[in-house]
């Protein structure tokens, strides 16, 4: 019993499976910083395995995933990255995340190589509009993955530290979308 009460004390590590949404016609958000293929895969894995239990209702829950990979970075797990979300996700958006010092777009062509259907594959370099586009297109009983950020606070771009967070631009789309009506 000891045990169990101060299990419900633990606090969850900010920016690992953070759940926003998922209530009252909002699709389930999570906020992971799944930034390797092995991690983005076993993310996804989780979320549909949880999508499919929690919803038995036709039509089936999509699995959503917005990511994307840094710049100055393994260049090599670029496309495995795209492999894993193609294989595991029903709807793939691929944004900018760090780029640095190199070229934002070199980066999602590597990206892009790695799918075998990549007209499926909506591309929006904005992070913030890559992550209004999928919670404002999801479904409520939908789950959408933003994956690669996490606990971040910023955007690096270049040399400059710009501020951004995955889990304010899930809050603001979140509402937005109450808003809308939708």
């Amino acid at each position: 019993d000891e045990a169990l009460q101060r299990l419900s004390t633990v606090q969850p590590v900010a920016g690992r499976m953070q759940g926003y949404g998922g209530a009252n016609g909002q699709p389930l958000v999570v906020v992971d910083y799944a930034h390797t293929p092995d991690a983005l895969e076993q993310v996804l894995s989780a979320l549909r395995a949880h999508a499919a239990i929690e919803d038995g209702a036709l039509p089936a829950p999509k699995l959503w995933c917005v990511f994307g990979c840094g710049g100055d970075r393994d260049r090599g797990k670029r496309p495995l990255m795209a492999a894993a979300a193609e294989l595991l996700a029903d709807n793939v958006i691929v944004t900018d995340d760090n780029p640095r010092t190199e070229d934002a777009q070199v980066i999602i062509a590597d990206i892009l190589q790695g799918f075998q259907r990549v007209d499926d594959v909506l591309v929006i370099a904005d992070r913030a509009e890559a992550i209004e586009e999928a919670i404002l297109g999801a479904a409520p009983d939908d789950v959408v993955l933003i994956a690669g950020k996490g606990h971040e606070d910023v955007q690096i771009v270049g040399e400059e530290r710009l501020p951004f967070s995955d889990a304010m631009e899930v809050e603001q789309a979140l509402t937005q979308r109450q808003g809308g009506g939708q």
